[in-house]
């Protein structure tokens, strides 16, 4: 039924949960901001990310499984099955959300916390981010793309690196979530096993004749910004940066 009024075009996804959530799969990666109503306006673009208890530690051993039902229960009156990550004792993991931007003037460049390259909501490159998390707090990362100016963008790729600890995607929960001004929201899940990996463009988005169009990357990268760099062939020049100490 779904595929007699799904119709053709750029708007292949995935309706999850609500009809007001958009879910791009490996199977139907793309959608059209201008077909969703969604091609004007503030695209905030947040990361974040959660860890479950089995992941943490070992909670729950006892010396029969009647005793480790009894203990596991009653340890749940403190321990949610899951928890958000709020610290380094809970996630040994920084994730880092940015975008490689390239305007319809040519002009290339990064939008990232590292080198407090932040960017501009008002002025190029119209990519603004919100600051950098280091624990996974609830409010995440949020990129702010001003789509009014739309007609200034050639294409923008988010994409997630861990800054620092252990290369752990699939069991950090990552989400990287996309809110229109107007619209349902975009969702792209990172619980792909990729144990190695530093990391991943998340989404392309690309200005085609004045549409826009949101596609599903999730490509996976054993490095850091200049490996994606040379994926996507960006172009752009990188060197070594670090972080001040909090």
């Amino acid at each position: 039924m779904w595929d007699l009024f799904r119709g053709s075009g750029v708007s292949e996804f995935d309706m999850m949960g609500t009809s007001h959530t958009i879910t791009l799969t490996k199977r139907r990666p793309l959608v059209s901001l201008n077909q969703q109503g969604s091609a004007s306006g503030s695209l905030r673009a947040n990361l974040t990310w959660q860890m479950r208890t089995s992941d943490i530690g070992g909670l729950g051993s006892g010396s029969g499984s009647q005793g480790r039902g009894l203990l596991r229960r009653w340890l749940n009156l403190f321990n949610p099955e899951l928890v958000q990550a709020q610290g380094p004792a809970m996630v040994n993991v920084d994730l880092d959300l940015a975008c490689m931007y390239e305007l319809a003037d040519g002009t290339k460049g990064v939008v990232q916390p590292l080198g407090n390259f932040l960017g501009s909501f008002n002025a190029p490159p119209y990519i603004q981010l919100s600051g950098d998390d280091r624990f996974g707090a609830p409010s995440g990362e949020t990129l702010y793309i001003n789509l009014d100016q739309k007609d200034q963008f050639q294409r923008l790729l988010i994409f997630v690196y861990i800054y620092d600890g252990t290369p752990a995607f699939d069991r950090t929960h990552a989400v990287v979530t996309l809110f229109p001004s107007s619209g349902p929201r975009i969702e792209i899940p990172l619980i792909e096993r990729a144990p190695q990996a530093r990391s991943c463009a998340v989404v392309l988005i690309e200005n085609r004749k004045g549409e826009l169009t949101v596609r599903r990357e999730v490509r996976y990268i054993y490095g850091f910004q200049a490996e994606l760099d040379r994926l996507y062939g960006w172009g752009l020049q990188w060197g070594r940066g670090y972080k001040s100490k909090v």
